[in-house]
């Protein structure tokens, strides 16, 4: 076959694909059920991470998602007078997302104030070393982490909630994306040394294949050599640009951080880690397969074999890898799968909403 006649069939194939995957989409969307979120008549004071990436990005959810369904939002960051703030203001919660930047003294404050207050942690259980002494200053809470639960409350934390993070339709959905955002395999995080380790044991498979490595700290690979024209080292990716490499992948790995990894970790406990990254949402949001391994909490958010694939050792995933790219009907069904279970489950706006149902359970909603 003569190459531009490779050429034109192969972009009328990827052309064919990716239109069906968008348009596919875009129908199966459309036919969700419309129900807007109730509006609470609730005033929101909400403090933000107060600190660099990924933190913005998830500020930026949490708002847009608060500005839809509460009455009043006001928005602070950890450098201003948040007491002065909420005296003024006179919001009925301060809630704060993370912790570690709000002074010990600003919550003691505002509790003396009484004004109700809840955290939001982003990072369990990773950094219990430090939410030791964080969570007991406040009055609710929330913790991405279901292992976490018992350790707040044998704190004697009273009001305590597992609450995923969850996708943003906004930034992760499904979109067209040029080629230089395509490829077979991708994978974006830092690499952690287990992460380090599974890369290296894929090497030889990758080193073929179409991939995208992108975050810090890649150069620590053995194989670094053998894909390094597949990594973008040192990046850190925009939401935006994550969801369009996402979006441009046939299959995106995931690799949860290892909890008990004390070269990075502030886990003395060593609490085990359940619960899903929000890395799992966001990947399906964008309509793509994703192969992920095991927490526990995994089949509370996704069906696997039909919304999600998993692997327990670098041989599965190749073996799953290889499976999915040579069956294109199987493997955008489940993205498919994924992406509906998503919208209609994991969006910010239903996890504030549970958040505020579960501090104002008697609450009256105003018509959204």
């Amino acid at each position: 076959m003569k190459p531009y006649e490779e050429g034109f069939r192969d972009g009328f194939e990827q052309g064919r694909t990716e239109g069906f995957r968008i348009g596919f989409s875009d129908v199966a969307l459309r036919k969700l059920p419309q129900d807007k979120a109730p509006v609470r008549n609730l005033h929101v004071l909400y403090v933000t991470a107060g600190i660099g990436v990924p933190y913005p990005a998830l500020d930026q959810a949490i708002i847009d998602a608060l500005k839809d369904i509460v009455r009043k939002l006001t928005v602070a960051n950890p450098s201003e007078d948040v007491v002065a703030l909420a005296k003024k203001a006179q919001p009925d919660l301060v809630l704060v997302l993370n912790g570690v930047v709000v002074e010990a003294d600003t919550v003691r404050k505002l509790r003396q104030s009484r004004f109700l207050t809840a955290v939001w942690f982003t990072d369990d259980p990773y950094y219990t070393d430090w939410t030791v002494s964080i969570a007991p200053r406040y009055d609710y809470i929330f913790t991405l982490e279901s292992s976490c639960l018992s350790f707040y409350k044998k704190l004697g934390c009273e009001h305590v909630y597992h609450l995923p993070f969850a996708s943003n339709p906004a930034v992760f959905r499904p979109k067209y994306v040029p080629g230089p955002y395509r490829s077979d395999i991708c994978f974006i995080g830092t690499a952690y040394w287990n992460r380090v380790d599974l890369i290296d044991r894929l090497a030889p498979y990758l080193k073929d294949k179409k991939v995208v490595i992108s975050g810090w700290w890649w150069d620590r690979l053995q194989s670094y050599s053998l894909l390094s024209d597949k990594i973008r080292l040192g990046d850190w990716l925009t939401p935006e640009e994550t969801a369009s490499y996402y979006n441009g992948a046939k299959i995106v790995i995931n690799l949860h951080r290892d909890a008990e990894d004390d070269t990075i970790n502030a886990n003395g406990p060593k609490i085990p880690a359940f619960s899903v990254n929000p890395r799992t949402f966001e990947i399906a949001g964008c309509a793509t397969l994703q192969l992920t391994d095991v927490r526990p909490d995994l089949d509370q958010v996704y069906s696997t074999r039909s919304e999600i694939e998993t692997y327990s050792t670098p041989e599965e995933l190749i073996e799953k890898m290889e499976y999915y790219l040579q069956h294109e009907e199987e493997r955008m069904k489940m993205a498919f799968n994924s992406l509906l279970k998503t919208r209609t489950n994991h969006t910010y706006h239903k996890r504030l909403s549970s958040m505020l149902d579960m501090i104002f359970p008697s609450q009256t909603h105003e018509n959204g």
